[in-house]
């Protein structure tokens, strides 16, 4: 059996859906970011502006750079108090209407994005570890589509880029969340074209690709490729662009895992992971990542063993 998204109809479109121009905090013009991403070879990005009073509550009007080969996705960058850190809320909102309004002087983190997601956006709760996000935190964002597993801004200015660990820590509690890959490129340090996602569609359309995103018919990375997933039963077949490493992870200590040098496929019987002396229970679900010889990564999104039978 194929899994998704290599399953779906139509083609994989690469896009970005985290970036700042100078309608928030950014240090380009938006025309300039756009065309920037164009010719970095995108299929979409998304201006995630800074929605706070400080900048007027921006949400950009993308419309403009929309073209036969290149579209947008209307969104932001949504904030409201607190943190378990005592820091405003980051969270991403793709798909929102021009009109959405500003927040409230007493709105949550939690009620901002639920009033998003009720507007029809995409929620990720946006880089975890650069906002020193708890599981109490991700906890709070109950309407979230997905944790933002890799942002490549963070991990440039300090070293704080990674999600993973929320991501699976929320995944144990049941959640059912996909992972997304972004730049939030700023452009005043090397901070973009490090992080996006593939979306399968069957065509570049605003809606349609949303619609992918909900559905969780994508993947993120930094470069390498995953080409195809298949199982029958609990034996897993991978393909890739070649990669040094292929690994499954799960919800506790088991992996399967294959190295060596430009690896472009990795068989498993993924049964071993519910073997082990350290075991005390199996994971209901697992994923799988590919590491290329540079250290950079592609993730697939999680695959529930109850959705598989």
């Amino acid at each position: 059996m194929q899994l998704s998204p290599f399953s779906a109809p139509g083609r994989f479109w690469r896009g970005n859906l985290h970036t700042h121009s100078t309608l928030s905090d950014g240090a380009l013009e938006p025309g300039v970011v756009v065309e920037a991403y164009k010719n970095a070879g995108y299929d979409f990005m998304m201006l995630s502006e800074h929605f706070i009073s400080d900048f007027d509550w921006p949400i950009a009007d993308t419309r403009p750079f929309r073209s036969n080969n290149f579209t947008t996705i209307i969104g932001s960058e949504l904030h409201a108090p607190e943190t378990s850190s005592g820091e405003l809320w980051h969270i991403v909102a793709a798909g929102l209407p021009l009109d959405f309004p500003a927040a409230g002087p007493d709105e949550s983190g939690a009620r901002i994005a639920r009033r998003a997601h009720e507007a029809g956006a995409f929620i990720g709760i946006a880089h975890p570890a650069w906002s020193q996000l708890t599981i109490e935190d991700g906890r709070d964002i109950d309407c979230a589509h997905a944790v933002e597993i890799y942002n490549h801004g963070c991990a440039i200015e300090n070293d704080r880029g990674e999600g993973f660990y929320l991501l699976d820590q929320l995944l144990n509690e049941g959640r059912r969340l996909s992972a997304f890959a972004t730049d939030d490129a700023h452009f005043k340090t090397p901070d973009h074209f490090g992080g996006w996602v593939h979306v399968k569609a069957d065509r570049l359309d605003p809606d349609v690709l949303l619609a992918a995103l909900k559905a969780g018919r994508y993947y993120p990375s930094q470069g390498p490729q995953i080409l195809d997933l298949r199982i029958e039963g609990k034996e897993l077949a991978i393909a890739t662009t070649p990669v040094d490493t292929i690994t499954v992870v799960c919800g506790n200590s088991r992996t399967c895992v294959r190295s060596g040098r430009a690896i472009t496929e990795a068989e498993f019987d993924l049964k071993s992971m519910e073997e082990g002396w350290l075991l005390r229970r199996t994971s209901p679900w697992f994923r799988v990542v590919a590491i290329d010889q540079a250290g950079k990564r592609a993730w697939s999104n999680p695959f529930w063993w109850d959705e598989l039978a």
